[in-house]
């Protein structure tokens, strides 16, 4: 059976471990891997777009870094329960015309049994930044 460890019910050790595995994954930009996080039937919905599965994942995220490039992430924990998990987040990235913007949020995890994220919804607002404002280099 497929896990992704830690495993809930979360302790606020291990839900800081889900936090730190899901920053890094997402920093990778494989959308392979990170799609190995989530269930096969995930139900995401991400701004304005609603995406089912880690086939529909995978081509979200290969979409969204043809656009987002030199991206960085940092996410930070907000509260938890036994299987959810909510954090905040910022993330930086240049855009295809060379603009640089640093995106807000916050978003909200349920895990399954085994650890992997059946539901994620993420709420982020995107402000245009210069270059030499960037924290995350």
């Amino acid at each position: 059976m497929e896990q992704k460890h830690p495993l809930p019910p979360f302790t606020l050790e291990t839900a800081l471990q889900k936090i730190q595995a899901a920053e890094d994954a997402w920093n990778t930009q494989d959308p392979v891997v990170i799609s190995k996080a989530y269930t096969i039937d995930s139900e995401w919905r991400n701004r304005d777009k609603f995406v089912n599965g880690r086939e529909a994942i995978v081509e979200f995220l290969s979409d969204k870094w043809k656009r987002e490039l030199n991206y960085k992430l940092k996410k930070e924990y907000w509260s938890h329960t036994d299987n959810r998990i909510a954090v905040r987040f910022e993330y930086e990235y240049m855009n295809q015309e060379g603009q640089w913007f640093r995106a807000y949020g916050n978003e909200n995890w349920e895990f399954d049994e085994n650890g992997l994220m059946q539901k994620r919804y993420a709420s982020i607002n995107d402000l245009a930044i210069q270059e030499e404002d960037r924290k995350f280099k």
